[in-house]
């Protein structure tokens, strides 16, 4: 296995229990034995790993939830009645699962509703099972899967999405590196644009100086024509009609 660490733990060196040895150190962890309740602590830690795994946490959140994961474990093996006649991994996975849930739910900087939550883990869930069929995963694969419309997918995967950086790095190659901010086009500073800023500008240059203010005060500051003709010292009507001249004559003078 790659060498992977988390918490300060080598992940490829964790230890496996047999059933055999499973069993022996839970009797004697229950009985009191502390070194037996680490060891068997310990050799659980590749299921936590497993389970954290299937959330796909970024590397810088991974420790976090690996150590949520570890005290979902304990809280399993304290509450593992060995007279109940079930393995002690299927009655742990949903207790370590459901630490990790509390977890992404409440430390979650963004509050998100419990409802829009409980779905993204469905879908989560879902994807995976496709993927454990050698599937494609896509939106709309999962939608059907779930029965669900594909805007509620989408929606559930965004509420849970951690905002990035756009000065993430996505590509690093001979050390050029691409941002994502890179990958990002601005709609707002096209060329079309720039040359309606341009002709604009120009038309307003055609205009009175009164009728300048006029259209600044209106469309700049968001000022009533009322307020305006308090400034400018003219009636509302006669700002109302230099306001729909000033603007006829732009219309011209850029068509």
């Amino acid at each position: 296995m790659q060498k992977v660490e988390i918490c300060g733990v080598d992940t490829s060196g964790l230890p496996k229990l047999t059933a055999k040895e499973s069993d022996e150190l839970m009797k004697r962890l229950k009985a009191g034995d502390k070194k037996a309740r680490e060891a068997f602590i310990v050799g659980n830690m590749r299921l936590v790993l497993s389970l954290v795994k299937r959330f796909r946490i970024k590397n810088l959140g991974a420790d976090d939830v690996f150590q949520v994961g570890c005290v979902g474990l304990i809280k399993a093996i304290d509450g593992f009645d060995m007279n109940v006649g079930v393995k002690f991994s299927t009655y742990a996975v949903p207790m370590i699962i459901g630490e990790i849930k509390r977890y992404l739910r409440d430390g979650n900087s963004l509050r998100v509703s419990r409802s829009i939550r409980d779905m993204a883990y469905q879908v989560l869930k879902a994807r995976e099972n496709l993927e454990s069929r050698d599937e494609e995963a896509t939106i709309e694969k999962i939608a059907q899967e779930l029965k669900v419309a594909e805007r509620e997918v989408v929606y559930a995967l965004d509420a849970i999405s951690d905002p990035i950086s756009i000065f993430e790095p996505v590509y690093n190659k001979s050390g050029d590196t691409l941002l994502l901010m890179d990958q990002l086009c601005d709609e707002k500073n096209t060329d079309e644009i720039w040359t309606e800023h341009v002709a604009l500008s120009e038309a307003m240059g055609k205009l009175g100086e009164r009728e300048r203010k006029i259209l600044f005060l209106r469309y700049f500051e968001g000022k009533t024509q009322t307020e305006i003709s308090e400034e400018v010292g003219i009636s509302q009507a006669q700002v109302s009609r230099l306001e729909k001249n000033a603007i006829n004559n732009i219309r011209l003078n850029i068509s």
